[in-house]
């Protein structure tokens, strides 16, 4: 991720970049990559740099993040904010004392076409929604000394990857009443996994939520949201635009923005909020919102009952 998130700052006027790693091999690498500056620690890499961006292991947010808000300075935080609400509580507290900007990588908010979907919906579109089902996965993801699949480090699909799409259906359904869910490697806590999560909103609309570290036939996305009036479609497999169904017509609707990188439209709203000291897109609060669903899942799936949130 942290190449990721370099290749867009590479593309921004005005934005010097730094960076700390530990393994001297991937530093050096990343350094000629991005011809950026490599700090010999952390709190060099403080002392230099106007913001901080942590792209690092679920588990070490909270160190790294609490001495980035310590030193003053504004922090873009890779999700999931933390492993725990305790954690992640502390994090946002001590942001908001020290007036700190806090803003946490849900990058599917950027998506154009979750971003669409989301205002079709919001606008009517599909009548009242109904039901929603969304799909996303992959192969295991790789990462360094393989924590990814430690799900005691990683929090497994339903933290790390999971809380993309509880975060963006909350964002876009309102708040989940109660969710059911089941995963293969929950109680194992260690490995690839793969799991199904049904949940159930406030205003009576069910969700069913599919997340996957065991397709070996590459990453995709997808959603359907049926409602009284319509359906939404959209999958990353088989067409690159929203589909909208009715009973009168069948449509193939433009993204928005489409030369523009989720990742770029992300980073750089961070970096104009803290330029203009404006509130950020994606705050600390609307992070635990994503947090508390993806907990209680893995709490259903382990328990295997319903989880009242």
């Amino acid at each position: 991720m942290g190449n990721v998130h370099a290749r867009q700052y590479k593309k921004m006027p005005g934005v010097e970049l730094g960076y700390y790693e530990r393994n001297q091999g991937r530093g050096e690498s990343f350094r000629q990559s991005w011809d950026a500056r490599l700090c010999e620690s952390f709190d060099s890499l403080l002392g230099w740099a106007d913001v901080i961006d942590i792209c690092l292991p679920t588990d070490v947010h909270p160190e790294f993040a609490q001495k980035t808000i310590a030193a003053g300075k504004p922090l873009f935080l890779e999700k999931p904010i933390a492993s725990s609400l305790e954690e992640a509580q502390s994090i946002v507290d001590q942001a908001k004392v020290a007036n700190v900007p806090l803003m946490i990588g849900q990058v599917v908010r950027f998506f154009p076409e979750f971003v669409l979907g989301r205002q079709m919906v919001l606008n009517g579109a599909v009548g009242k929604p109904a039901a929603i089902r969304t799909r996303r996965g992959g192969p295991p993801p790789k990462g360094s000394s393989g924590w990814f699949m430690d799900h005691a480090r990683s929090g497994g699909v339903l933290l790390d990857l999971a809380i993309h799409d509880f975060d963006w259906l909350q964002w876009t359904f309102g708040k989940v009443r109660f969710l059911y869910s089941r995963s293969l490697s929950a109680l194992t806590g260690k490995g690839p996994d793969y799991a199904l999560t049904t949940l159930t909103f406030e205003s009576g609309a069910v969700a069913h939520v599919e997340s996957t570290w065991m397709d070996p036939g590459g990453f995709r996305t997808m959603f359907d949201i049926a409602g009284s009036e319509g359906l939404l479609e959209y999958d990353s497999r088989k067409t690159p635009a929203l589909m909208t169904v009715t009973a009168d017509s069948r449509n193939l609707e433009p993204s928005v923005a489409p030369n523009e990188d989720p990742y770029y439209l992300e980073l750089n709203a961070f970096l104009t909020a803290v330029r203009t000291n404006t509130p950020v897109p994606i705050t600390g609060d609307d992070a635990m919102a994503g947090l508390k669903i993806s907990l209680a899942a893995i709490e259903s799936a382990k328990t295997g009952k319903v989880v009242i949130l």
